[in-house]
């Protein structure tokens, strides 16, 4: 039943217009409203469209590590990477702005130390996170982006 009600037209529909909203209210108040979804830090991610060659913004959860900024790619534990991360895929170069932050960085794939190191900290911060790594049909990616 869960499944069918995240599947939903109108539920992503609404969702969609939601992260519209929340990304132009984060830009126009250079984050001091948007910088959290809830009670959890939120960054908005520009990428290059991989077929529009566009960019494309996201709002997600990220830590950080000094100048390094991290993503994971959960798409709410589905069983699909989200768009932007097939994105960086094919043209790793992204923008993000935390709070009144901008930084053009590089991404790419976690290595395995990274992701022992960065996923206990995910979940505390998300503890839903732990659910989406046991349900998604996926290894669920974990992006560094870094200078």
């Amino acid at each position: 039943m869960a499944g069918a009600i995240r599947n939903s037209k109108p539920l992503k529909l609404a969702m969609k217009y939601f992260a519209r909203a929340h990304i132009g209210v984060y830009r126009r108040t250079n984050g001091l409203i948007g910088a959290r979804l809830l009670w959890f830090p939120a960054a908005l991610i520009t990428t290059t469209g991989r077929k529009s060659g566009r960019p494309r913004t996201t709002p997600t959860l990220y830590l950080t590590d000094g100048d390094r900024v991290i993503l994971p790619a959960s798409f709410g534990g589905r069983d699909a990477d989200p768009a932007w991360y097939l994105n960086i895929e094919s043209n790793p170069q992204v923008h993000v702005q935390i709070r009144d932050q901008h930084l053009d960085l590089k991404a790419r794939d976690a290595t395995d130390d990274e992701r022992k190191r960065y996923w206990p900290k995910l979940i505390k911060m998300y503890p839903p996170y732990r659910g989406y790594r046991e349900a998604a049909d996926r290894v669920i990616p974990m992006v560094v982006c870094e200078p």
